[in-house]
């Protein structure tokens, strides 16, 4: 189980939050994090998005078991979005701000990590089509969610001086 905590806002600031968020191109966890996140070196953003990716990777699982196929889905795009964002700021203190720039850089992951993380990016990416359009199963999201875990935990082992 995660170790979230929940906070309760007026619904019209989560509303304006959640605008913004979509405006940008985020999720709402990415948007609150960017936000949180602002002032603090490279580094340790990179370290705040791996372990933000590796909750989101526990929700996925959590909305699986119950059932939340589109929910879980949208965890594991979380998730995987952030582990490269992770690494733009481990790497080289680059902060990516849109999918166009998410897409281009994961190539540079695979070129440092190796060929495989293509898969892991296709197969996060599958699942948020599947959060947007409801196409996907449940066996869908579990073969998404073993290879998003290995490239978000690939991330984290660089990220921590592991790999």
């Amino acid at each position: 189980m995660s170790d979230a905590i929940v906070v309760r806002l007026p619904r019209a600031v989560v509303e304006r939050l959640r605008l913004e968020a979509e405006r940008l191109g985020l999720s709402l966890e990415e948007y609150m994090l960017e936000l949180l996140s602002r002032d603090l070196d490279p580094k340790d953003k990179a370290v705040e998005y791996i372990e933000a990716a590796m909750e989101l990777l526990e929700e996925a699982r959590e909305e699986l078991m119950r059932g939340n196929v589109r929910q879980a889905a949208e965890k594991l795009w979380g998730a995987v979005a952030l582990a490269v964002k992770a690494y733009a700021y481990w790497k080289g203190g680059k902060r990516l701000t849109s999918h166009s720039e998410l897409w281009e850089y994961k190539s540079r992951i695979a070129e440092d990590i190796g060929k495989w993380v293509y898969n892991s990016w296709n197969a996060g990416q599958a699942m948020h089509t599947c959060f947007y359009e409801g196409w996907c199963r449940g066996d869908d999201v579990e073969h998404a969610l073993e290879e998003v875990e290995k490239l978000v935990k690939a991330v984290e082992g660089k990220i921590r001086g592991r790999g």
